[in-house]
């Protein structure tokens, strides 16, 4: 229902501002098409279906369970969360990685004393750097890499500086967060059985997806995909926020439009004027209109995508609208004066955060 309420925002304000920018664009209807980068739209309708299909398959949920009962100790148990949501939100994109491990940490509260919200707030913060590292692991990285034609090692690789700085940033944090106060985990927190042939299915369809996307198949793959789980998993399929993909449609048509409009004929001598560049272009635009917009937008007038990754994926911390994420992170929580401690922490590691960047950058 809550991915269901943005989506359905997203999707009226996008439509209500359609007819606006044609308008004012000399674009026509039967050039809109053209606006719309397709190779993402395919590999994010696949990368949907198998997400769903491992979420579904309750495999993630076991192995965050595994790791909650190891932990020993309060500082443990947060560090493990962050590793946990940060690791699969290189597999899934950074809001599926939330829908799995806020619940599972939600499910600890009647059972352990424990600082929920702010574990929640680690875990948000968590998912945006750990995402940054792969090409699928957030909706921007999946865009920049298509748009870009480079391939899944080199982006990773690109990538990889700047997302294990993050999230050594949020490990070094820990200790401030969370007491070394041991615990004792009396019961599970929850009670699932997994769907093996759905993990099965879901894990063994990965490697084709990604090798048919890097060679510019996405849309091919997608359909591949989608008829499988069609003849072998049905119930996936009707769980796939297929909203969400004609949100990302209307968003390439809007922001094309926008970017051509002639007030930004010379938007991209302006961005190179910046301290940074595209880089802080990227964090400071994430904070007004959140990091996906924002790459979508800044990629029009850059050819120096790594620059612009690194800015979209930074720009996720400090205010909660620099990343979806942040905002599903707070609605699933449900804890009081939850906003206000969470901008405690993103904002200084929206500053950390940059600071690190442009070291590592300024060194490479």
């Amino acid at each position: 229902m809550l991915k269901l309420l943005r989506d359905e925002f997203l999707l009226l304000t996008l439509l209500a501002l359609l007819p606006i920018l044609l308008w004012l664009s000399p674009a026509s209807w039967a050039e809109l098409p053209e606006l719309v980068n397709w190779q993402t739209i395919g590999a994010l309708a696949g990368l949907m279906i198998l997400s769903r299909g491992l979420e579904e398959s309750n495999g993630l949920a076991l192995a965050g369970q595994q790791l909650l009962r190891a932990a020993r100790s309060e500082r443990m148990l947060a560090a493990a969360l962050v590793l946990f949501a940060a690791a699969i939100s290189t597999v899934l994109t950074n809001d599926v990685a939330l829908f799995i491990v806020v619940p599972l940490t939600l499910s600890l509260g009647p059972l352990i004393d424990l600082p929920l919200g702010r574990l929640v707030i680690f875990e948000a913060l968590a998912v945006n750097a750990g995402s940054a590292l792969s090409p699928i692991g957030n909706p921007q990285n999946l865009f920049l890499w298509q748009s870009s034609g480079v391939g899944f090692l080199t982006f990773t690789l690109a990538m990889l500086p700047l997302a294990l700085g993050l999230v050594l940033l949020l490990l070094a944090a820990v200790p401030l967060g969370f007491s070394a106060r041991s615990l004792t985990l009396k019961s599970p927190a929850i009670r699932l059985r997994p769907d093996k042939k759905l993990l099965g299915l879901s894990l063994l369809l990965y490697p084709p997806m990604l090798l048919l996307t890097e060679l510019g198949r996405a849309p091919l793959a997608a359909l591949i995909i989608g008829v499988l789980f069609l003849l072998l998993a049905r119930r996936v399929l009707l769980g796939v926020d297929w909203l969400l993909l004609l949100v990302f449609v209307l968003m390439f048509i809007d922001l094309g439009l926008l970017a051509a409009l002639p007030v930004f004929a010379d938007t991209s001598t302006r961005l190179e004027s910046l301290p940074g560049g595209i880089f802080s272009a990227g964090v400071l635009l994430s904070q007004l209109i959140s990091n996906v917009p924002a790459a979508i937008f800044l990629q029009t007038f850059t050819p120096d995508w790594r620059l612009l990754a690194w800015g979209v994926s930074v720009g996720g911390f400090g205010l909660a609208i620099g990343s979806l994420a942040n905002l599903i992170a707070l609605r699933l929580a449900r804890q009081p004066r939850l906003w206000l401690e969470f901008h405690l922490w993103s904002l200084p590691a929206l500053l950390l955060g940059t600071a690190l960047a442009l070291i590592l950058l300024a060194a490479g």
